[in-house]
């Protein structure tokens, strides 16, 4: 009897330092996970009726960040990640590097980034726990702070601080977007596919190109937290159309800003589609504007509207 009872103290042991976790310090334990472990998620990605497997490893190869993203479905493509350099590899077109210091497309960037970032836009709530994965997972709510963004929530594991699922909610709490880990392998080492990324000579980073007068778009409003990520000029394939296009993210949310002449077919003003997408078109004297993202209709107008030429 007293065996039991000691077994039962032990295993009680772990669970209460990790009662003791503030919402923010699970945030900040599975950001350092993310960039430290070495290990492998086979992961489910579901946007609306479209369902994503995904294959996604992570390690590090002579003190160097390795990761390795496969989409399973449809033609071969593939994503590579050296420290912050990024090669998508694609059946149909020669491979291509750019700067970057996640893989887009499994976790938001915010999660193995500075937590307290966040704090500007969201705050943090400690939720239940349930079985994902054939794992205990701590829940965390992460609510925007105003009305500019939409809410979401991520169970990490107990065991390896890793996350096991990211849910993204609208403002009537309906389910959005959900990326799901349905097996976790904790590896000892770096997966050899890792180690071999290492040693392979990647294309050159895809130089940026620049507004041959100079002048560049900025924003008189952003909601709080938001940056300009990317910034770029290129033509539209098909119409070949010159476009230029910025990129604002706070982590978590992403959209997408696109600057060019108004094209001959009018664009819809407004356009929601039920995974939460939205795209504003607004008319700033000569120019088209077209803001796209994962965030209320108001939010993309305003962003649009607040564009300015300097």
């Amino acid at each position: 009897m007293r065996l039991v009872l000691l077994a039962l103290l032990v295993l009680a042991v772990p669970c209460a330092a990790e009662e003791e976790l503030s919402a923010k310090a699970w945030l900040e334990t599975m950001s350092q996970a993310l960039k430290e472990k070495e290990f492998k998620s086979s992961i489910i990605h579901v946007q609306s009726d479209h369902i994503r497997p995904l294959v996604y490893l992570h390690g590090k190869v002579e003190g160097e960040e390795i990761a390795f993203l496969e989409y399973l479905n449809g033609p071969p493509k593939n994503a590579v990640r050296v420290g912050k350099t990024v090669t998508f590899i694609e059946h149909d077109q020669p491979a291509y590097s750019v700067k970057a210091s996640r893989i887009q497309g499994v976790w938001p960037s915010a999660f193995a980034g500075d937590i307290a970032l966040l704090e500007e836009g969201y705050q943090f709530v400690l939720g239940g726990r349930s079985r994902i994965a054939g794992r205990p997972g701590q829940m965390v709510r992460i609510i925007p702070t105003d009305n500019d963004r939409y809410a979401t929530q991520v169970w990490i594991d107990m065991s390896t601080y890793l996350p096991l699922r990211y849910d993204i909610l609208n403002k009537e709490k309906q389910l959005l977007e959900q990326v799901m880990v349905i097996e976790l392998i904790e590896l000892k080492e770096p997966a050899h596919i890792l180690v071999e990324a290492k040693k392979q000579p990647w294309p050159a980073v895809v130089e940026q190109a620049k507004r041959p007068d100079g002048h560049t778009w900025t924003f008189s409003w952003l909601p709080k937290g938001f940056i300009v990520a990317v910034r770029d000029n290129h033509r539209l394939i098909g119409s070949h159309e010159p476009v230029e296009y910025l990129a604002l993210t706070d982590g978590l949310a992403n959209i997408s800003v696109y600057v060019s002449k108004p094209g001959e077919q009018p664009l819809p003003e407004e356009l929601m589609t039920r995974n939460g997408l939205s795209m504003v078109v607004e008319k700033l004297a000569e120019h088209e504007v077209v803001a796209v993202g994962k965030v209320p209709h108001e939010t993309l107008k305003r962003i649009a509207k607040g564009l300015v030429l300097k």
